[in-house]
């Protein structure tokens, strides 16, 4: 079966449990930090989100169960299939052997509604009624949007101003499941309007968005906010991706040397990687690579520092790689990996050497891209487009060395609701962005005085 394309669960395959990292680190994770530097307890939570999440953030349980409810919504298009690469193979004339996790193949196109639906279903849960998020390519909007429409839930989706600019129809698919978009930096919160007085041509960013969110979420009881990536349970619902990818490659007798995800926050590239960094830990010789867009380096320049999640510092300091809060990137076509912090849980396991980072220009990411579409027939999102780079680049050096070495990679979304930015490219309108040493200083700057982490 190693010649298979394709490699499909049967529904009674599916993963019951999530799997907590969190159980299994050389050393744990720093604590998040409330505004007297001490750790934030649970209960400092309550206000944004539901116990029963606060509960699996902190948790260092190894196996969490997922509930039925779940589990029946998840079905609609779990399992995804593992796919293997042969027609890029082909191109490149590598002895590598390329696999994939089609995560394009939920109803919104990407991973994201693997932690939209739990999300949504604690909260229901817990009596919440309306759901306030941030998003910036729209992936993410587009998932809550449709989890709480599963869940009866109202939803208010904060788009990056650029985004929501750039990208017309994912506010579309949030409007088609009952959800209200608004762009970010908006005259609906305080924040926003500070922003806006400020920099009224602001193009927002990702911590811009996530203080509105948070903002509006704090001040109605009837509200709670959810969060699309970084926080720990969201990497935990997400590691369903890579335990359905081990029981699939056991199924054809494969185990991969290296795993490739891109990283804007952490959560699909800490979905597909969780499961196998296990066995990293447990001695297994596995490279895991986390690929990031250079215009926004955030853990391949970054300081390793505590910062806030948003740019209001409405959340509590969290032990990342962080540009700064008041990191505003330039407009490149990856939205989703325009964040300024990577997930604690990731920055960790950088720090702990058990993941490596790559940081890609847009150019040579678009360039792989289209020689995926030609190959291999699906168009991908921008953010899956650094991903496959790197996965080109592997396969490329596996060529030069005759290894035959095989390369697993998350196919975190299609790009059928990008195709503007593919005439951008085609047009010659795009290019190569480095952020400077200077504008890196600039940004920094907000991180003054911070606690290090120990």
């Amino acid at each position: 079966m190693v010649g298979a394309r394709k490699v499909v669960l049967d529904e009674k395959e599916i993963p019951r449990q999530w799997y907590n990292i969190q159980a299994d680190l050389p050393r744990p994770v720093p604590p998040p930090l409330g505004p007297d530097g001490q750790p934030v307890k649970p209960e400092m939570l309550a206000a944004v989100f539901p116990m029963s999440l606060i509960e699996q953030e902190v948790s260092t349980e190894r196996w969490i169960d997922i509930p039925e409810d779940v589990l029946e919504k998840l079905l609609l298009w779990r399992p995804t299939p593992l796919q293997r690469a042969w027609n890029l193979e082909g191109a490149l004339e590598t002895p590598a052997r390329i696999y994939y996790k089609n995560e394009g193949v939920s109803p919104p196109g990407s991973h994201k509604p693997n932690t939209a639906v739990p999300q949504a279903y604690y909260n229901r849960v817990f009596g919440v009624k309306r759901l306030t998020t941030e998003t910036g390519a729209g992936q993410w909007g587009s998932a809550l949007s449709m989890a709480c429409c599963l869940f009866g839930l109202e939803c208010r989706v904060y788009m990056v101003r650029i985004s929501f600019e750039q990208k017309p129809m994912r506010k579309y698919m949030m409007r088609v499941w009952g959800a209200e978009c608004i762009p970010s930096p908006s005259t609906l919160t305080d924040s926003g309007r500070r922003i806006l007085e400020r920099d009224p041509d602001t193009q927002g960013s990702l911590g811009i968005a996530i203080s509105e969110a948070v903002e509006e979420a704090v001040k109605r009881e009837d509200t709670r906010y959810s969060l699309g990536s970084v926080l720990n349970h969201v990497l935990l619902h997400q590691t369903i991706i890579g335990l359905e990818a081990k029981r699939q490659m056991e199924k054809i007798g494969e185990y991969p040397d290296v795993i490739i995800g891109c990283a804007g926050g952490g959560s699909n590239f800490a979905g597909v990687s969780f499961p196998f960094v296990a066995d990293k830990i447990a001695g297994r010789d596995v490279r895991v690579v986390a690929v990031e867009p250079a215009a926004c380096p955030t853990l391949t320049r970054a300081p390793y520092v505590y910062d806030h999640g948003d740019v209001a510092g409405l959340t509590p300091l969290l032990a990342m790689h962080s540009l700064g809060r008041t990191f505003v990137p330039p407009p490149i076509h990856a939205g989703g990996l325009r964040y300024h912090g990577m997930a604690p849980l990731v920055s960790h396991g950088v720090r702990e050497g058990l993941i490596e980072a790559e940081a890609l220009h847009q150019l040579e990411c678009y360039e792989a891209a289209v020689t995926w579409a030609r190959t291999e027939g699906a168009i991908p999102a921008p953010e899956t487009s650094h991903a496959i780079a790197q996965v080109i680049r592997e396969a490329k050096r596996a060529r030069e060395e005759g290894k035959e070495e095989v390369i697993l990679f998350n196919w975190s979304g299609h790009g059928l609701l990008d195709l503007t930015a593919y005439d951008a490219y085609f047009s010659r309108k795009l290019s190569d962005y480095a952020l400077s040493d200077e504008e890196l200083r600039k940004s920094l700057s907000s991180v003054e005085g911070h606690p290090r982490p120990e």
